[in-house]
């Protein structure tokens, strides 16, 4: 629900500013984003007996840095409407629509057995050129036994497990004989 509330909201920012406010206000909103990973600060935020002005105030004091009238006017519709708690969703949309504006994605590589940094970079730039595209991926060392290769704003995935090669190879012998 939030995910569909912070696209109208997107959608809006984008049809009254131009990339690079929306670019500013990705950055800005992906720090706020991550202040709601504290426990703290969302009790402070959830907490009813907190006026709305003192939460906006706390919220524009967080921004301040960033010396824009755009974006303390959404941070002020925000609380005004009670949408505090849809930062973290809009963070994530402006991140995604920053992305496919400037066809540049970021992804995962996950494995449990150590991979060459040279094998990532020709893995990033195949996806790239098969996708008309910037992928940079990064390594994440996981349980996985084999590789798997994730974009998610692309929405792609790619995996070569181990196990599942070798049933293959052997279903492959067996039907062979």
């Amino acid at each position: 629900m939030e995910e569909l509330i912070a696209k109208r909201y997107v959608k809006a920012i984008k049809n009254s500013s131009n990339s690079t406010l929306i670019e500013e206000m990705a950055i800005i909103f992906a720090g706020l984003a991550v202040s709601f990973k504290n426990e703290s600060f969302v009790n402070i935020i959830n907490n009813p007996n907190i006026n709305k002005s003192n939460k906006s105030e706390i919220l524009l004091d967080a921004v301040k840095s960033a010396d824009s009238n755009s974006i303390n006017n959404l941070i002020k519709l925000l609380v005004e409407n009670n949408r505090i708690n849809i930062i973290p969703a809009l963070a994530n949309e402006m991140r995604k629509d920053v992305a496919n504006a400037n066809k540049s994605y970021s992804g995962f590589v996950y494995s449990d057995s150590l991979i060459d940094e040279k094998v990532i970079t020709d893995l990033s730039n195949g996806l790239s050129k098969k996708f008309d595209s910037k992928i940079s991926l990064v390594y994440v060392k996981d349980d996985f036994n084999g590789i798997k290769v994730d974009v998610e704003d692309l929405g792609i995935e790619i995996n070569f497990s181990k196990s599942r090669i070798n049933s293959q190879i052997i279903e492959h012998i067996v039907k062979a004989i």
